[in-house]
């Protein structure tokens, strides 16, 4: 399938001219997130808007923060780590870490358990 980059960077210099942002992010958090159209492999966004959940792992400056991308496939246990909100049932693609900016966060989904957290936080520490 070919991945439409143009209408994605159309979206993406609309995304940078926003002024605002979310008052507050913290890790934890579910958000919508523009995530766009990327290379290869590297997790894209859906839909019209390029749109993904993420989880907030860790806010790093009032304008970024470190979130994994979620997905409803199972693939490789040790690259994921479940995320339960409500009666949907996820999986945090902890090989797609990344550093984003906040104004990608459109809007917040929920929050995952402490517990899903923790587990979610020693993976990635096996993992790196």
């Amino acid at each position: 399938m070919e991945k439409d980059f143009d209408r994605w960077n159309t979206t993406k210099k609309d995304l940078h001219k926003v002024a605002s942002r979310p008052a507050f992010i913290s890790e934890r958090e579910i958000w919508w997130c523009a995530l766009g159209i990327n290379v290869g492999r590297e997790q894209d966004g859906r839909g019209d808007d390029f749109e993904r959940p993420v989880v907030v792992l860790k806010k790093l400056s009032p304008d970024t923060c470190m979130a994994v991308p979620l997905s409803t496939k199972k693939k490789l246990d040790r690259f994921q780590s479940k995320v339960t909100h409500g009666s949907v049932q996820g999986f945090a693609l902890l090989d797609q870490i990344r550093v984003l900016d906040v104004k990608r966060m459109r809007r917040k989904i929920g929050t995952v358990s402490r517990r899903e957290f923790s587990v979610m936080v020693n993976k990635l520490k096996q993992l790196l």
